[in-house]
C-alpha cells in the first residue's frame, strides 16, 4: 500500500493537538492509538475517501496519506495535502498573532509561554457542525457515544481500512427526527436540531473555510437549538475564522472575572481580528490550571 507524506512540522504544540483529539475521538470515525501517539481517518476527495494517518512527537507531526493510486492520484494528493495544512492551522502568521496580543496583561504571559499554540481545525465543516450540537450541555464521553452511534448507523463503512465516513448531509436531512433520537440517545429537541442542520447543508449552506461567515453565522443562528456559543465555535474550527469568539463561554468568562457575555466581548475588542487566538490561549492555560 502506498504511502506519501503531505505534512512534516517541526516546532509544532503536538502534545496539545494529540490530547485534544485523544479526548474527541468519535469510535468509528476516528482511530486514536495512545501507545504510539497515532490519529488515523478517512477525508474526503474529489476522487473520494483517503485514509490520513498522522503521527504527533513531542513537537512535531508527521501526516501521511495512505493507499492513494490510478490517474486522480496527484489531485487528491493535493487536496488532501490543503485538507491536512487546513486542520493543522499551518497557514496562521503566529508572529502576527503574538506582536497583536502580547501587549495585553492578561494574553501577554500566555502567549509567551505557548508562542506555538495553533487551533486545531476540522477535515468537514457539516461534520463539525453535527458534533458540535451533539456535544451541547453533556460531557465529552457522552459527546463521543453519540457521535459513534450515528456514524454506526448511518456513516459509510469502509472494508479496507475499518473506518466509517461521516454520513453525508442528504443522508440525515432525510432522517426522521424521532428515529435518531431513539438511534443516537440526545433529546428530542437534539435530534431536531441535527436534521435542521442536515437539511440546510442539502440545501446548500457551506460551513468552510473561505466562505463568508457573516450568512454562513446568520443561517445557523436561524436553525432551531443553535445559539452564539455553537456558532462562534464551529467559526473558529470548521470556517478557519481567526476572529470568531465565543463571548458567552463560561471558562472565559471565568478567566477574565468577568460575569456577562457582554463584558467579556468588550474586553475582547481589542484583541480582533485574533480573538480566536485569545479564546484557545485563554481555553489552553485554564486546562493546564486544572492540573496543577
Amino acid at each position: 500500500m502506498t504511502r506519501t507524506t503531505v505534512a512534516a512540522v517541526t516546532s509544532y504544540p503536538a502534545a496539545e493537538a494529540f490530547a485534544a483529539l485523544l479526548a474527541h475521538a468519535v469510535p468509528g470515525l476516528e482511530r486514536v492509538d495512545a501507545s504510539t501517539r497515532t490519529y488515523s481517518r478517512l477525508v474526503s476527495t474529489g476522487a473520494g475517501p483517503l485514509l490520513v494517518e498522522a503521527v504527533f512527537g513531542a513537537d512535531d507531526v508527521t501526516v501521511d496519506v495512505v493507499g492513494v493510486d490510478g490517474d486522480g492520484a496527484p489531485e487528491a494528493l493535493v487536496e488532501a495535502g490543503a485538507s491536512v495544512r487546513g486542520w493543522l492551522d499551518l497557514e496562521t502568521d503566529l508572529s502576527a498573532v503574538a506582536l497583536h496580543l502580547g501587549d495585553d496583561p492578561v494574553l501577554a504571559p500566555l502567549v509567551s509561554a505557548q508562542p506555538g499554540l495553533r487551533i486545531l481545525g476540522s477535515f468537514d465543516g457539516f461534520e463539525s457542525t453535527v458534533m458540535t450540537v451533539l456535544g451541547q450541555h453533556v460531557s465529552l464521553v457522552a459527546a463521543r457515544t453519540f457521535g459513534g452511534r450515528l456514524v454506526e448507523r448511518w456513516g459509510r463503512l469502509d472494508a479496507v481500512t475499518g473506518l466509517v465516513e461521516f454520513p453525508c448531509p442528504a443522508t440525515l436531512a432525510a432522517v426522521d427526527p424521532a428515529e435518531l433520537q431513539a438511534v443516537v440517545g440526545v433529546t428530542g429537541q437534539r435530534a431536531r436540531t441535527v436534521v435542521a442542520v442536515a437539511r440546510a447543508c442539502a440545501d446548500g449552506l457551506r460551513v468552510a473555510p473561505g466562505v463568508d461567515p457573516v450568512p454562513v453565522r446568520r443561517e445557523l443562528l436561524a436553525l432551531p437549538g443553535i445559539g452564539p456559543w455553537t456558532v462562534e465555535y464551529v467559526a473558529m474550527r470548521a470556517m478557519r475564522d481567526p476572529d470568531a469568539f465565543p463571548a458567552g463561554d463560561l471558562v472565559l468568562r471565568k478567566a477574565l472575572e468577568l460575569a456577562t457575555p457582554r463584558e467579556v466581548a468588550a474586553r475582547a475588542a481589542a484583541w480582533s481580528p485574533w480573538r480566536a487566538y485569545a479564546a484557545i490561549h485563554l481555553w489552553h492555560h485554564a486546562a493546564y490550571s486544572l492540573h496543577l
